[in-house]
Formats: structure tokens, C-alpha cells, sequence
């Protein structure tokens, strides 16, 4: 058992180190420059990316008019503008303004007592033993209370692609963007499906608009390495049991 623990521990401490010295080879390539931007590519070249799939409609082949200007499957009479093939752009704004509070309080509290005797044993009375062989008595109570406040911001502006169109016809949109001010590199990334209906006159579609909807602000750079605990506390945080 000891030596087991043993081992446990002599691989925990190969892990934090392996972890430090990740982190530490990268922080240490960007040390005298800034945070290198990463190259633009297709979204769907990336070793994270996953074709979607979702429930779809049986599909019905539209009816054929014999002399009809109509063509089946267009959503306007003259040519429409907005995003409608794989690869074309559309521009995605995200203004999420998330606020929460929630309080609880709860008690609890109750008594019991228990009595149990022997008057007579095989027909006689008993005066070994007596009439109140066990008394018990209980009591207990709890009180709770918890709240929870959160206040969320966030306002983004940006250009997607469609990167897949689904049976039904809605659109797989992938939006990527990064700034990079001074020391700290700043990346977004927005993903989801979008009706073709949503997208607005202006090519534009609204995050409350996007289904399975993945929303990423975050980056790296000097002032984030120091805000980040270091890896073996962050290790030992989730294996210490105190």
C-alpha cells in the first residue's frame, strides 16, 4: 500500500514537472517579442474541428413549374446578397448582458425518542431486566443559506464563414478573430448554426440568433502568465484532499 502511494506521488511529480517545462519552453520562445498571432487558415483544417450533424426533415424534391421564372430552392425573386454558400462571409454580433441573483435559505429541525421494555419474560415477571430495557432520545437540526450574484458582459463585433450547409439548409458559421495589443494577444472564436432566415438584409446574424452556440474570449500574454496559477498548484489544488 505504502509503496503504491509511493509511485502515486513519484507521478504526480513527473506530471507537474512535465506541465512546467510545456509552459515554460513556450513562455520562454516569446520572451523579447509579443505573443505570436497564429496564420489564417480553413477553420476546418483544424485538428479541433468536427463536422456537425442534427436532426433533419425527410427531404422532399421541390415541384417543377413548366414556364415559371421561379427557380426551386431560391429564397428571393431577384439575386440576394447575403451569405448563402460555404465560404461566403457574414459578420456576427454578440452582445451578451447576463445577470443572476439567487438566494436560498432552508431549516430543518426535528425530536424523537424511543422506549423499549420487557413487563414479562416466558410468562413471569421480570425484575432482572426491568420494564424500560432501552430509552433513546434524538434531536437534530440544520440551517442553510446561499446566494449566488453574477453579472456578465460581453460586446463583439465580427466576421464568420460558413464552413458547412446542412441538409435542411442552415449554415455552420465559424468565426475566428485575434488582437494583439503590446504584450497580450486577445482571441475570439464564435461557432455555431444559423438559420439562413437570421441573417438580417445586411449579412448580419446576432448570437441570440445561433444554435449550439460556442462563444470564446480569452488569450495569452505577460499579464495573463501572472494572473494564471502555476501548473503544479494547479495541480495540487485538484489532488491535495485538504
Amino acid at each position: 500500500m505504502a509503496y503504491h502511494h509511493k509511485i502515486t506521488q513519484f507521478s504526480s511529480v513527473v506530471l507537474c514537472m512535465f506541465l512546467s517545462a510545456c509552459g515554460g519552453a513556450a513562455a520562454l520562445s516569446e520572451i523579447g517579442h509579443p505573443p505570436r498571432m497564429t496564420m489564417s487558415s480553413d477553420p476546418t483544417l483544424s485538428p479541433d474541428y468536427r463536422p456537425i450533424t442534427m436532426p433533419m426533415p425527410p427531404l422532399q424534391a421541390p415541384p417543377s413549374e413548366v414556364g415559371s421564372l421561379w427557380r426551386p430552392g431560391s429564397r428571393a425573386f431577384f439575386k440576394d446578397q447575403r451569405a448563402s454558400q460555404v465560404g461566403d462571409l457574414l459578420t456576427i454580433k454578440v452582445e451578451v448582458a447576463d445577470t443572476a441573483n439567487v438566494s436560498n435559505n432552508t431549516g430543518t429541525s426535528g425530536n424523537g425518542s424511543e422506549n423499549f421494555g420487557i413487563p414479562s419474560l416466558l410468562g413471569m415477571k421480570s425484575r432482572v431486566i426491568g420494564n424500560n430495557v432501552l430509552q433513546t432520545s434524538s434531536s437534530s437540526s440544520a440551517n442553510g443559506a446561499g446566494s449566488i450574484r453574477r453579472n456578465e458582459t460581453v460586446t463583439l463585433t465580427l466576421a464568420g464563414v460558413i464552413t458547412q450547409i446542412l441538409p435542411n439548409g442552415n449554415f455552420v458559421v465559424v468565426a475566428r478573430q485575434e488582437v494583439r495589443v503590446n504584450g497580450e494577444l486577445r482571441q475570439i472564436t464564435v461557432s455555431g448554426v444559423v438559420r439562413p432566415q437570421d441573417v438580417s438584409e445586411d449579412n448580419v446574424v446576432t448570437h441570440d440568433r445561433i444554435a449550439e452556440a460556442r462563444i470564446s474570449y480569452g488569450g495569452r500574454g505577460q499579464l495573463s502568465r501572472y494572473q494564471d496559477a502555476r501548473y503544479g498548484q494547479q495541480v495540487l489544488d485538484h489532488v491535495l484532499p485538504f
